[in-house]
């Protein structure tokens, strides 16, 4: 399985920073590794404390199905076929905000979750990380 290194995950945080400062929010930023494991995170001063968990589940999330929260939720709805699937895995994200990271070869290497702002918000700052690493 391959993964992503720390190099690769604060240029992501970086991104996103970056992303996040242009459009002038205060974002929780988490990176995870292809295991789901926590290997980067940022704090933006003045973020919501509420949001540090949900950028991490969203990051976890991600990587867990390999596909943007987004994407998850729609599936999740009621009626739909993961319905209730957030109460699997200790807690799921299945809003905008976490997607995954993959290498030039397409494998996902990791995930990047974003929390602090609109779902539209967190999901473009994530984008934003994710753009710094994905397919390089």
């Amino acid at each position: 399985m391959s993964n992503l290194n720390l190099v690769q995950a604060q240029a992501a945080v970086a991104a996103a920073i970056k992303e996040a400062e242009r459009r002038n929010l205060k974002m929780n930023i988490a990176v995870v590794d292809a295991g789901g494991n926590l290997k980067a995170f940022s704090r933006m001063d003045g973020a919501w404390l509420g949001s540090i968990d949900i950028s991490i589940r969203k990051a976890r999330t991600a990587r867990l199905f390999d596909m943007n929260t987004g994407e998850l939720g729609k599936l999740s709805q009621p009626g739909g076929s993961l319905y209730q699937i957030e109460h699997s895995n200790g807690g799921l994200i299945t809003f905008p905000g976490g997607v995954p990271v993959r290498n030039a070869a397409g494998e996902v290497i990791g995930a990047i979750g974003v929390s602090g702002s609109t779902v539209e918000n967190d999901h473009a700052v994530a984008d934003a990380g994710k753009a710094a690493i994905d397919g390089k």
